[in-house]
């Protein structure tokens, strides 16, 4: 786990260090070909890990499982790589999450940066909480990867945000925006 909450702090701190350079502008901007802006991916970031967090907390509250010895050795690494266009469940849809049924508008950049650092402070605090030897007993079951224990979901948010973190970048070079990150 401690491998997986690494890169979890790496990618952050490269993610939020390029999206606190942007203006408000750039920040909630769409490419002009359509696709997600700035804004729109980091509130999906948010809401995916707190739909994680919120999952393998139900998880943690049932006896101890593990998931198949197969089924250990999925490469949640997979998920970091953008040569396959996946949909987001509507559950973690930005477009979905913040339309006139849901808040409103996605809010404004720094209460969606304030949104993001509070989901990663709640898996984090999760982590600590329970270790690495509960989380392997738990069993997540995923939309794509399937059923994978708890420090392979935490890996995958880790390998999910270096996905989103790469699609930042297209976007950014898309729109022009220049940052200290270009």
């Amino acid at each position: 786990m401690k491998r997986a909450l690494n890169r979890l702090d790496k990618v952050n701190d490269k993610l939020t260090a390029i999206v606190a350079s942007l203006d408000d502008e750039s920040f909630a901007r769409q490419p002009a070909g359509g696709g997600w802006s700035v804004a729109q991916i980091v509130q999906h970031l948010a809401l995916v890990e707190l739909r994680v967090t919120r999952d393998l907390e139900r998880a943690i509250s049932r006896p101890p499982q593990r998931v198949s010895f197969i089924r250990r050795f999925v490469p949640t690494s997979i998920v970091s790589l953008r040569l396959l266009r996946v949909k987001a469940p509507q559950a973690v849809n930005p477009e979905v999450n913040s339309g006139p049924d849901a808040t409103g508008a996605i809010p404004g950049k720094s209460a969606t940066i304030a949104n993001y650092n509070r989901a990663r402070n709640d898996l984090k605090s999760l982590c600590a909480t329970h270790g690495n030897d509960r989380f392997r007993q738990i069993v997540f079951r995923h939309p794509f990867l399937g059923e994978i224990d708890g420090v392979a979901a935490v890996s995958f948010v880790g390998h999910h945000e270096l996905r989103h973190f790469k699609q930042i970048r297209e976007v950014l070079k898309q729109l022009g925006a220049a940052t200290s990150e270009n």
